[in-house]
């Protein structure tokens, strides 16, 4: 990863970081990088050893990474949110070192944690003399896994340098997605903005603050800073570029944000954790169609499932088999509808439900239901039933208190003669709590807490 400090050090007076309204140049950057590395190597943290990081995003995690990276250590990133427990984490990958930043601390907290543990793949990744990164997967249809990766062969994506951009990073550090974009800014020399919170509001002040002119976002969060009207009380127009992932976009929300961003670039990306993030291109025609692949990347259909090669894939799971095949190829599980060149995820096979045997895909469902009145998010799932196998539940979050009776009445007279009776809500529950993670991603269960109607 030398190339990136040299590309660093051509840029010392670059803005790279405006973290809460702190600037920092990308010399201020190189220099944290060497403080970090000598704090390293005086601590004793040595070439292989796995180092738990507990930090959000700011300038001095992200060198903290870099100097790790610099040592060929095996880096653990966790935040205060992450989606799987401390324990849970260091039980799958173990630990030597543990680094905190406490707070917004600008300063790391070196300490000795040893927690041994004998894993093949590790083992055989170290006499590699590789930096490398280990993250964990949601754990939303079981265990949660953790995934090791070469970090040199992650940041070798983005050798070639693109035109810089000020962006926030949406998705957290600890996320491939959020390491993919950290690495994008910087290795273009564009500026990172990190905000202290990822509300609709505090994005929305940010982008009007910092003239942000790229948003990596989540088609939830796109859904709700189109039912607040955020996008009308800030001047958003610096943004140049929108780009959504992570799950099914509702086309209704996409065409709302077309017309509200009507010069800004609407961009759909793909990605999942085990292959990287392809590089895509919309159909200009505002529609849900992308073209995916790019460098690096291979696509094939199955039955009607994406299947991808990528040689920037990850080296395996530290607590599962591998799930590709013996040429390489990873089933991603989305289905997806082929027009020539370009794909439509429809979404995955897990999320799919089973009314009597035929199929019901969520974000149809959810499309249109978000188009009826005083209805601000909706997450549609299956729920067992002994008669039909599974019934529809849409669970929705409300602009304005509605009796639940009243609500359901509503929904089954707009959906009749809109949507095919078997995929007509069965029941319908009011949530008072969010329906997406502390990713932006929407939430398909029952667990959210709600009133049932």
């Amino acid at each position: 990863m030398d190339w990136l400090i040299a590309r660093f050090a051509q840029a010392p007076d670059h803005l790279a970081f405006i973290h809460r309204d702190r600037q920092v140049s990308y010399g201020e950057v190189l220099r944290t990088i060497e403080g970090f590395t000598t704090q390293l190597r005086q601590a004793g943290i040595a070439q292989g050893e796995r180092v738990v990081v507990l930090g959000d995003y700011s300038p001095e995690v992200f060198c903290l990474y870099f100097a790790l990276a610099l040592q060929g250590a095996i880096l653990v990133p966790l935040t205060r949110e992450s989606v799987v427990e401390e324990e849970v984490a260091l039980g799958v990958c173990g630990c030597d070192w543990f680094i905190e930043f406490a707070g917004d601390s600008t300063q790391a907290a070196i300490t000795r944690r040893s927690i041994p543990l004998d894993n093949p793949l590790l083992t055989e990744f170290r006499n590699r003399h590789h930096p490398g990164l280990v993250l964990f997967s949601s754990g939303s249809t079981g265990k949660p896994k953790g995934i090791l990766y070469d970090f040199n062969r992650i940041a070798e994506k983005f050798r070639k340098q693109r035109e810089p951009v000020v962006a926030i990073p949406f998705l957290m550090i600890d996320h491939f997605g959020g390491i993919n974009t950290i690495l994008a800014i910087t290795s273009s020399l564009g500026t990172v903005v990190t905000v202290a919170d990822r509300s609709v509001a505090s994005i929305c002040r940010a982008i009007e603050k910092y003239k942000v002119e790229l948003l990596p976002t989540t088609p939830s969060f796109l859904t709700l800073l189109m039912a607040s009207r955020l996008n009308q009380q800030f001047d958003l127009s610096s943004l140049k570029r929108i780009s959504y992932g992570t799950e099914v976009m509702p086309q209704s929300t996409l065409d709302r944000v077309r017309a509200a961003f009507p010069d800004a670039q609407l961009l759909q990306t793909y990605g999942l954790s085990e292959v990287g993030v392809l590089r895509s291109q919309s159909r200009p025609d505002g529609s849900l169609w992308v073209r995916l692949g790019g460098p690096g990347f291979e696509t094939r259909v199955v039955d009607g499932i994406l299947w991808i090669k990528s040689e920037f894939a990850m080296e395996g799971y530290l607590n599962a088999p591998s799930e590709f095949d013996s040429e390489g190829w990873f089933n991603t599980r989305d289905r997806v509808e082929v027009d020539g060149e370009f794909f439509r995820i429809l979404g995955r096979t897990t999320d799919i439900i089973n009314v009597g045997g035929q199929k019901v895909y969520p974000a149809e469902v959810e499309d249109f239901l978000l188009q009826l009145d005083n209805i601000v998010d909706v997450a549609v799932y299956g729920e067992p039933n002994s008669l039909l196998g599974q019934l529809v539940v849409a669970k929705v979050q409300l602009a304005t208190p509605e009796p639940a009776d009243q609500l359901k009445r509503r929904i089954r007279q707009a959906c009749h003669g809109k949507l095919t009776a078997f995929k007509i809500p069965g029941k319908v529950i009011v949530s008072e709590e969010p329906l997406y993670s502390v990713r932006q991603k929407k939430m398909r269960s029952a667990s959210v807490a709600a009133t049932k109607g």
